[in-house]
Parts: C-alpha cells; structure tokens; sequence
C-alpha cells in the first residue's frame, strides 16, 4: 500500500520507498522516514496533490511522490 491510497483520516507508518533518488532524498530531509508515523489530511480531486499530516506538521506531496512511499496502515 502507498501513502496515496490511504483515506483522509486515516494513519500509517512508513515502510520505505519504491524508488530512490532526488526526491525521495527531499521527502527524507522533510520528515517522511522510514517507521515514521503519517496520517492522511486530506486529498485534492483529480489526481491532485495530497495533505499529510507528520511530526505535527502539515505537508503537501504530489500524488506521484506519495505513490513511492510505501505504507503499512495502523489499526
């Protein structure tokens, strides 16, 4: 599962990445590292760019970043 499949409202922790370079090294040095715990905020129509919520702080990624983003949902 990818952090772009998770609902509004709903958390996960950070598995790793599908692919690495440039800009996952970017979304690294933000905060999303492996075993961090996410939460989805919210999701723009379209394909459009999604809103988390990690280390108390809201970040928005473009949905092809958050689709390399491997997530396992907490319960």
């Amino acid at each position: 599962m990818t952090l772009a499949d998770l609902k509004p409202g709903q958390s996960a922790n950070i598995c790793g990445f599908s692919n690495f370079g440039v800009a996952t090294q970017r979304m690294m040095q933000l905060g999303l590292l492996e075993g961090s715990v996410v939460a989805m905020i919210r999701k723009a129509p379209a394909g459009g760019p999604v809103e988390v919520k990690i280390m108390n702080y809201a970040l928005s990624l473009r949905r092809e970043e958050a689709n390399t983003i491997q997530v396992s949902p907490l319960a």
